[in-house]
């Protein structure tokens, strides 16, 4: 009855196989409507959120602080080597400024208050005062020079405030630096930059490159901060501010030389660009690729069109499916075509070659003679012969990818359902639909008397045959060496793994820019420049990098109105190294916004805080130590916008929390800015009596990456579980052999091991990005294990030799095998071409999960059934 059920199976298929192909095409098409009907859209991979001390106070800071929620881009303007301090170039921002309120689609988007802040309006506010001042003199008779002979130090930089009151427009920024020489404009630059100076409003330093050398008035790079409307609470989309961002940068290019704008709406748009420029290079050569490899595999025209045919409905059905689940597009599930295609190829080629061997007798699994052999009764064979080991591949396979929804990222969850249901189609298109195909094709040319008795792959002679049938001679003369040799490999990859970087990066997921070779494809082929990479390093290296969820956050609790609170904060940006995440300027102090930089710039402006912290400075630091509450007080008198922003204070006016932003370097792990902000809040925590807990952008990043690491890890060991279990139960169904299971599943382990230790030594992380294509690797891994396995009872019972039930498996099995490697392999290694670092990632892993599974199931699985062998017949 076990043995009943594949060939009940096949007789059904071969007395039914036009009512099957009949009912699967409507299937296919009822499925593939989905793909039209269906709304799928684009979604980018995200994050989701995930319980725990640091997400809860980042949900306190969002509920009770003053936070700027505007979408911020920088421009960055750079001239190695030159200065872009110039009356020229600051001109030329001013200008860059005035053209995105002149342009509509832009100032749509951009924030009313302050579309745009550099060093540029600090210095044309200055030059603007001057030049009122200069008016005033004139109309009260005053001989001026025109060089503001009373614009001291004070005085100017006393300018910058004047800019809070009156707002100069651009135009009139623009029309009052226009209006300065050279000479002038130095001197302004001069002053704003000293070092001693008290300058109100934003620190000209800022926007200077963290090398800057203070108090120079030369600088070779400098950036200026865009605002825009957060889609979140303001009628602008997602889609405005990210195109508007697109729009800046075109701008951009055209008035300088050397300049480049950041923001998501760049990285997004290169992204897609780069991944519309992968599909057009590689598509051509995985096509190309697929077709040889086919060709050479079958040697049959036919027989190639009919898998194409197959592959083809398998992605229909995949198209179809994600659109009746309505899941979105995202870089993720791009490469699971790619996978299904390469899958298919795999069950292709053991479903033909398991009919050829049957047709052409090599497969006498009955009774009947090799004359008798036609294609019904070859198919019979056949199908009986390999559909338990494709049903057992195709669910193990399905279970490496399905294991991945514990995940809690929806774009994983997305690619575990569209992979794992892709898994069933394929199983069903390649084990009834195809079948049932050839079949009626075969008949067709039967009745012509077309001789189609083709040898599979390894069975005729040739070197391929002797190929396999030496890795047979190996496993008998010398299963131990092999197995010792394999387990010695997988030791060394197992601890190369301890080493391996487990950090989450997001730099590592945007788009690096061409090879050279590239360069020389024709115009339709060649893809455009990369330099989002490129720039973030610039920027990471030399700014602050801002903009939603990009700083640090530290919440500050308990007594937070004890002076040691300032004093703690205040040291701690002048000791934090510059060899950290955490952005240290020029000043050598760290970019860390707190209650203590706060009270300075607001000092600066309004004398009466000013006097209130310097009667209560006991030791001349600039900040009070004693009675902070009241200067707090005041400090929320005068600038309440910026108080609240660094405090939470409650409706009776008692202090109940304290914010510390950190600037930190966008091209750095998650994993590292947390481990930098988490050792400046226990900094504070030891000297102030206060609870500082870590948060902000990349903090929760890294806490959402650890919680994914572990539930994919767990993920994988649940699939070592199921899958050890589904073998052991299989063949104790089968034979009541549960150990051939386990023996099954040892050289996927091997295989894990050495492609664990390839990740470590190619210096490719294992973090939540990597560890879903090595549990993929699992499923891909057994199902060539299964293969053999399977063969290899079924010869053992029709032989009595174990050398021919060997050959007969390496031979038979193995050529199908190695055939499937090769396009699979393939298929996923032209992704290393792919313009997506992610997509390079994927390719590369999974190409070479593939080989080392098939070298392993040929090799070292062999080896192992021969030693179980002579177990048993010792035994025995």
């Amino acid at each position: 009855m076990k043995r009943d059920i594949p060939s009940r199976y096949a007789e059904f298929l071969v007395s039914r196989s036009r009512l099957i192909i009949a009912l699967l095409l409507v299937v296919s098409a009822i499925v593939g409507a989905g793909a039209v009907v269906g709304t799928t859209g684009e979604e980018q991979i995200g994050q989701t959120g995930i319980d725990s001390p640091e997400q809860a106070a980042l949900d306190r800071i969002d509920a009770t602080y003053g936070t700027d929620d505007a979408v911020v881009s920088q421009v960055v303007v750079r001239d190695d080597g030159g200065n872009v301090l110039t009356r020229e170039s600051l001109l030329k921002s001013l200008r860059l400024q005035k053209q995105f309120r002149d342009n509509e689609s832009i100032n749509a988007t951009l924030r009313t208050e302050t579309g745009a802040i550099g060093i540029e309006n600090i210095v044309a506010n200055v030059a603007y005062a001057h030049q009122q001042s200069e008016r005033a003199d004139a109309a009260g008779g005053d001989d001026s020079n025109g060089t503001a002979s009373n614009g001291t130090a004070t005085n100017a930089t006393a300018s910058p405030a004047a800019e809070r009151s009156s707002e100069p427009t651009l135009d009139q920024q623009i029309a009052a630096l226009e209006s300065r020489s050279d000479a002038q404009v130095e001197t302004y630059l001069s002053r704003i930059l000293d070092p001693d100076a008290s300058v109100p409003g934003d620190d000209p330093a800022e926007f200077l490159p963290t090398a800057y050398e203070p108090g120079t008035t030369r600088a070779d790079a400098r950036t200026t901060l865009v605002f825009q409307q957060a889609p979140s609470d303001s009628p602008v989309t997602e889609a405005e501010v990210n195109d508007a961002q697109v729009t800046i940068d075109a701008l951009v290019e055209k008035r300088f030389a050397d300049a480049f704008v950041f923001g998501q709406g760049i990285i997004d748009e290169e992204s897609s660009q780069a991944i519309g420029d992968t599909f057009t290079i590689i598509t051509p050569i995985a096509v190309v690729l697929l077709l040889v490899v086919l060709a050479i595999a079958y040697r049959d025209l036919m027989d190639v069109l009919v898998s194409v045919f197959g592959v083809a409905v398998v992605l229909v059905w995949y198209a179809g499916i994600q659109g009746w689940l309505g899941i979105p597009s995202n870089s993720t599930l791009i490469a699971v075509p790619f996978l299904l295609i390469g899958l298919s190829i795999d069950y292709s080629l053991h479903v033909v070659m398991r009919y050829r061997e049957a047709r052409t007798g090599t497969l006498d699994t009955d009774d009947e003679s090799v004359e008798r052999r036609d294609p019904t009764a070859a198919m019979r064979v056949g199908i009986a012969g390999v559909v338990l080991a494709l049903a057992t591949a195709a669910f193990s396979t399905a279970v490496g990818f399905l294991s991945n929804y514990i995940s809690p990222l929806g774009s994983i969850q997305d690619f575990a359902i569209l992979s794992g249901v892709g898994i069933v189609a394929i199983f069903v298109v390649f084990a009834a639909l195809v079948p049932a195909l050839k079949l009626e094709l075969e008949r067709f040319f039967d009745r012509r008397d077309r001789d189609r008795r083709n040898d599979a792959v390894g069975v005729g002679s040739g070197w391929l045959r002797r190929l396999l049938s030496g890795t047979a001679t190996l496993a008998r003369r010398a299963p131990i060496v092999v197995i010792v040799l394999a387990v010695v490999l997988a030791a060394g990859g197992a601890y190369g793994a301890t080493g391996i970087d487990t950090e989450f990066n997001q730099a590592d997921f945007l788009p690096q820019d061409a090879p050279a070779w590239m360069d020389s494809l024709p115009g339709p082929f060649a893809p455009g420049d990369y330099d989002v990479s490129e720039n973030l390093d610039y920027l990471s290296e030399n700014f602050r990098q801002r903009g939603q969820d990009s700083d640090g956050q530290i919440l500050l609790e308990g007594n937070v109105t004890a002076p040691a609170l300032l004093t703690a904060t205040d040291q701690t940006a002048e000791n934090t190294a510059q060899n950290g995440t955490i952005v240290v300027g020029a000043d050598g102090r760290a970019a860390i916004e707190g209650p203590a930089s706060v009270l300075r710039s607001v000092a600066a402006q309004n004398e009466t805080v000013a006097d209130a912290i310097a009667t209560r400075d006991m030791d001349g630091d600039g900040l009070p130590d004693r009675d902070t509450a009241a200067v707090y007080d005041l400090l929320f008198d005068a600038a309440p916008e910026q108080a609240s922003s660094v405090f939470y204070r409650a409706d009776n006016g008692s202090y109940q929390s304290a914010r510390l932003t950190v600037g930190v370097q966008g091209n750095a792990s998650s994993q590292a800015v947390a481990g930098d902000v988490r050792d400046v809040a226990s900094t504070i925590e030891e000297d102030a009596p206060v609870t500082a807990t870590a948060t902000g952008g990349p903090v929760i990043t890294a806490v959402v990456q650890s919680a994914l690491f572990e539930t994919l890890v767990e993920g994988f060991a649940i699939t070592l579980v199921v899958i050890l279990g589904l073998l052991a139960g299989l063949y104790w169904w089968r034979s009541r052999t549960p150990g051939l299971g386990v023996i099954a599943l040892v050289p996927v382990l091997i295989a894990l091991a050495w492609l664990l230790g390839t990740m470590a030594a190619l210096e490719i992380p294992f973090n939540s990005e990597t560890v879903v294509i090595t549990s993929l690797a699992i499923g891909l891994g057994v199902d060539y294990s299964i293969h053999v396995s399977e063969r290899f009872v079924d010869e053992r019972a029709r032989h009595d030799s174990l050398a021919d039930t060997l050959s007969a498996t390496l031979t038979g099995t193995g050529g199908a095998l190695l055939g499937s490697a090769v396009t699979t392999a393939a298929g996923f290694g032209v992704l290393a071409l792919a313009l997506s670092p992610p997509l390079q990632r994927f390719g590369i892993v999974t190409g070479l999960s593939i080989v080392y599974a098939f070298i392993a199931c040929m090799t070292v699985l062999p080896c192992l059934l021969v030693l179980r062998e002579r177990l048993l017949a010792q035994v025995s």
